[in-house]
Order: C-alpha cells, then sequence, then structure tokens
C-alpha cells in the first residue's frame, strides 16, 4: 500500500517516519524483544491475538525477533467481538505459521456475572471482565510454557489510559510502546501486514459495536497530534490550538485523559515511609 494511505486527508500533523527511521525501529524494537526474553531466561512469548493492528504488527515483530517456533498466539473471542476480528486473528496466525489457541472466554466471564449479577449489566464493568480474564490466560500459558507476555499497547493508549488496569497491560513489556497511532499503521505497512489489517477500524471490542475513536472522543490523528505537539511537546494551548487546527476543547479532552489516568502508569501507591 503507499505511504501517503496511512495519512488521512484531515490529519493535523503527520508523524509519519522516514524509511531509515522506519528501519531503525524494526531493529530497535526487534532487539528489545529478544533481549526482553532472554534477560527473563524465558523461552519465547506469548501474545494474544485481537485480530487489530496493534497486537498483528507485535506479533510480526516477535516473529522476526524470536523464529516463529517461539511465538504463541491465543484468540479468545467472547460474546462482545465481531466474527471478522477472529477470522483476521487466526489469518494473522497462519500467516506468521506460529502455534496459536482459540480459547472462548465467555463461559468464564459469565462465572464472574454469576456470582455478582448486579454487576453484570454494567456495560464498563463487564467489558473489562473480558479483558482482565485474556490478561490471566496469557499469563497461565506463559507460565506454563516458560515465556513471557508480550504487551500490544501504542503510545496514544498509554498516554491516555486506554487500556484496562491489569488487563491487556499486564504484560511483560510493550514492544511498540514508544510509537502513536499512526506510526503504529506505518510500521505496519512497512513490515508487510496486509493493508486491510493496516487501515481497520480500532477496536478494543469490550462490548458489540465498541470503536476506539468514539469512546475517545477523538479521531487517533488528532489524539497523536495534540499528545506529540502539546503533552509530549512543548507548545502551548493556544499554539497547539492554531498550529493543528484542533479546539481548545479537544486540547482539555486529552490532557483530563492523560491527568486522569496516571495511576495507571505507576506503581500502586503506598504511604510515605515513617521516620520512627
Amino acid at each position: 500500500m503507499s505511504e501517503a494511505d496511512i495519512l488521512s486527508a484531515d490529519a493535523p500533523l503527520d508523524l509519519r517516519l522516514s524509511d531509515e527511521e522506519l528501519e531503525a525501529h524494526r531493529e530497535h524494537i526487534t532487539s528489545f524483544i529478544a533481549d526482553t526474553v532472554e534477560a527473563a531466561g524465558a523461552e519465547g512469548a506469548v501474545i494474544g491475538l485481537s485480530g487489530g493492528i496493534d497486537s498483528t504488527l507485535t506479533a510480526f515483530l516477535a516473529v522476526e525477533a524470536l523464529g516463529k517456533e517461539n511465538v504463541h498466539g491465543l484468540v479468545m473471542p467472547s460474546v462482545a467481538n465481531a466474527e471478522d476480528m477472529m477470522s483476521d486473528a487466526e489469518g494473522v496466525a497462519q500467516q506468521l505459521e506460529i502455534a496459536y489457541d482459540v480459547v472462548e472466554i465467555q463461559p468464564i466471564a459469565e462465572a464472574f456475572f454469576d456470582v455478582f449479577p448486579e454487576a453484570a449489566d454494567d456495560r464498563m464493568a463487564a467489558g473489562n471482565v473480558y479483558v482482565r480474564t485474556r490478561g490471566v490466560l496469557n499469563y497461565f500459558v506463559a507460565n506454563h510454557e516458560n515465556r513471557i507476555v508480550l504487551g500490544t499497547g501504542n503510545r496514544a493508549e498509554a498516554m491516555t489510559g486506554y487500556f484496562t488496569k491489569y488487563g491487556d497491560q499486564a504484560v511483560d513489556c510493550n514492544p511498540i510502546g514508544n510509537l502513536y497511532k499512526q506510526q503504529v499503521r506505518q510500521l505496519a505497512a512497512h513490515v508487510g501486514v496486509p493493508e486491510d489489517l493496516v487501515m481497520q477500524t480500532p477496536s478494543a471490542e469490550m462490548w458489540s459495536g465498541q470503536t476506539d475513536e468514539a469512546e475517545l472522543g477523538l479521531t487517533y490523528d488528532v489524539l497523536d497530534a495534540i499528545l506529540a505537539l502539546h503533552v509530549d511537546g512543548p507548545l502551548t494551548k493556544s499554539v497547539t490550538s492554531r498550529h493543528l487546527g484542533v479546539t481548545a476543547e479537544q486540547i482539555d479532552r486529552v490532557v483530563e485523559l492523560v491527568e486522569r489516568s496516571e495511576h495507571k502508569r505507576s506503581m500502586p501507591p503506598a504511604p510515605d515511609a515513617l521516620s520512627l
């Protein structure tokens, strides 16, 4: 696919990398994966495959780093998952020729709902049960096979807390955690991920019909741009607004997401130590 296709027509900022930078990131990430596995004394990696671009790119890079025989994929559908996404997840495993298992998590989630039925209709609470169940299964398999668990989160998700605490970020490392979503798409295309997966609508699939951008209230291109220039970068709110052509309300939304999710990026707090 064309590099130009990665950038949406209304993207306020071009964060695409040069070919040289893409290769540098590719080498850096694959080395990071290999070094992390070696440092842990592990025999490979487990990765949850969703059919989305983040897990797909991570799987491609893991195979490059470790070899297909050392990567184990888990496809973990529930009633919230679209069938085509799960088919895409299996297709990725088959294309990469890695071992994979399909584990239906609905019966596991239903056990939680039966134990505490008053929360079962809470869409967010129930959605997080699905995500945390997948995290438990990732580690169950990884512990048994002496592997590490690879996370699939990107920089935009990490900065805004768009992940489930002790769920999809219950992992040993995040290989693509320093890439904005726009750069994830670009690197995925660069390493040969099929075009339909590169440009797929992002969804955590915590409930039927859910999309990331609808829940965030922003497109990833706008989110990336505000993070890069205002939160990670030096520009003030007013300069960012003028430079990107975004509203003050959009900037405030991103800042709020970052500030409210600080606890997700930190170890659980304890009281300060007393000097007695």
